[in-house]
């Protein structure tokens, strides 16, 4: 597992601080930085994609190569993705999966964007798991709750056991 490098709602949220900011974590309100309608499934950033460039070297160094990756949907993970196990791209499928995303609600940077979005902007990625165009995952009132998270990462699980790859 991977976590994504700094997207563009982390710096926002850093600035925000740094400015004297506060605000309710999982508010829908202006002060807070994760609900700005410009950080809609928010993208790295530059230090983002450094920090998913440096992992390049990790993954060639596996002694026992992928043979397939998944992706998180979201946009942050997929450049992460596509950055750090770029030697691979056109050796093994790379997969998005529903699925795998962190807790969704509220904050607009976890929204993802539409899958047509998705496949023009990572052509290299099978988005074909994905049963919906828009966010599935994603209300506007609340965040997903555990039990609801770890429901959808057992479900993640099952179909992960289902596979024929033993590396992933």
């Amino acid at each position: 597992f991977v976590r994504h490098g700094q997207g563009f709602h982390n710096l926002m949220a850093d600035l925000a601080k740094e400015a004297g900011r506060v605000w309710e974590q999982y508010s829908p309100t202006p002060d807070n930085p994760y609900t700005m309608p410009e950080l809609l499934d928010a993208p790295l950033t530059e230090k983002g994609r450094q920090q998913a460039l440096e992992l390049q070297p990790r993954v060639k160094a596996f002694e026992k190569k992928p043979e397939i990756v998944v992706f998180s949907p979201n946009c942050r993970a997929l450049m992460t993705g596509v950055l750090a196990f770029q030697s691979l791209s056109d050796k093994v499928p790379f997969l998005a999966h529903e699925m795998v995303r962190e807790e969704s609600g509220v904050h607009t940077c976890d929204k993802r964007r539409p899958v047509s979005m998705q496949k023009t902007e990572f052509p290299q990625i099978d988005f074909g798991l994905l049963d919906s165009e828009e966010d599935p995952l994603h209300r506007e009132d609340r965040r997903e709750n555990k039990l609801e998270v770890a429901e959808r990462i057992y479900k993640f699980m099952e179909w992960l056991k289902e596979r024929s790859e033993k590396h992933i």
